[in-house]
């Protein structure tokens, strides 16, 4: 992919995916970077476009062509606690920050259940909320310590759920267990950080998804304050009634930004699905997501081949410690 790639409504942010990247480990990075300049250049004249990616770790590593195989949030904090997961942090950081992305989405704040097939697994830390606590502040800490804006996922927990919210909308009816799984959000929160909200459906989101229910947003029951996205509104967890209804229940829970990440087709439907909302809604949403990306660290000028270079090594010893 590179910037004469670029078609459709002009994105106030972007997500990078592995499918978008050359996989070969020397030519790819300086290409992605050229694109992301690109990116810039095209749609960042007056703002700077949110760059964004999912680089937890383990199953979730856009980078894995580049880097190799490298340890969940689970490992790292079995294997060495509060100072890995700050070092771990720190380290995608580091990376993220050579290649011009700015966001990201990390790491996953749910409660381990060790359950299969809902798509978590050892990408949460661990079952006790206050374990939680620890790693995903302490991997916070190291990320933003870099530069790069993380984000506490998947508001309000999708610990206990029995399927995966990539493929169908997963549900909890037991309060104790969404109080408890809430419980980092609670904590961690903070109104300057971002909080992607869950295709879940609860005894209070009236059918629908959380993502898509103000009262699990804007309005949730715990006082939770925080720059509010929901997750990919493609996914099959995502139900409503097409893209009019979904974007403007999205727009009217308060996110600040929408994601849709798999197909131009929806990118161009949801455009124009926002372009027939009346109201205040997204007027509100486009101002906050322009103040957050003006908080966004500039990307560097050129690719630092040998920094690049250096950072992989050190990826993968450190990767060699906990695999």
């Amino acid at each position: 992919m590179d910037v004469s790639d670029l078609s459709g409504p002009a994105a106030g942010g972007i997500v990078i995916f592995a499918r978008n990247l050359d996989p070969d480990p020397e030519a790819g990075p300086p290409r992605l970077f050229d694109l992301i300049q690109g990116v810039q250049q095209v749609w960042g004249t007056d703002c700077p476009v949110a760059v964004s990616i999912d680089q937890e770790g383990g199953r979730v590593s856009r980078l894995k062509k580049w880097v190799g195989e490298t340890p969940s949030l689970r490992q790292i904090w079995l294997g060495g606690g509060q100072d890995a997961c700050k070092l771990w942090g720190r380290l995608w950081g580091q990376g993220l920050s050579l290649l011009g992305i700015s966001v990201n989405f990390a790491p996953a704040s749910d409660l381990f259940d060790g359950r299969e097939g809902t798509g978590l697994g050892d990408r949460c830390a661990s079952a006790d909320p206050e374990e939680v606590i620890l790693a995903v502040g302490s991997f916070l800490d190291g990320l933003e310590g870099e530069g790069v804006r993380g984000c506490l996922k998947h508001f309000p927990g999708l610990g206990g759920t029995l399927v995966d919210s990539h493929h169908a909308m997963p549900s909890i009816d037991d309060q104790s267990v969404i109080e408890k799984n809430a419980t980092p959000f609670i904590r961690l929160a903070n109104p300057d950080g971002l909080i992607m909200v869950a295709h879940l459906k609860t005894p209070a989101s009236d059918g629908y998804p959380a993502s898509l229910h103000r009262g699990h947003v804007a309005e949730n029951p715990w006082g939770v304050v925080g720059r509010w996205i929901p997750d990919d509104l493609e996914m099959g967890g995502c139900q409503a009634p097409g893209w009019g209804i979904r974007v403007k229940l999205a727009l009217n829970a308060g996110h600040i930004a929408l994601l849709v990440c798999q197909s131009i087709e929806a990118v161009q439907q949801a455009a124009d699905a926002i372009e027939a909302i009346d109201g205040p809604d997204v007027a509100l949403a486009l101002e906050a997501f322009r103040s957050y990306r003006k908080t966004l660290a500039p990307i560097p000028g050129l690719f630092d081949k040998a920094a690049w270079d250096s950072w992989v090594c050190e990826v993968r010893r450190q990767s060699e410690k906990l695999l």
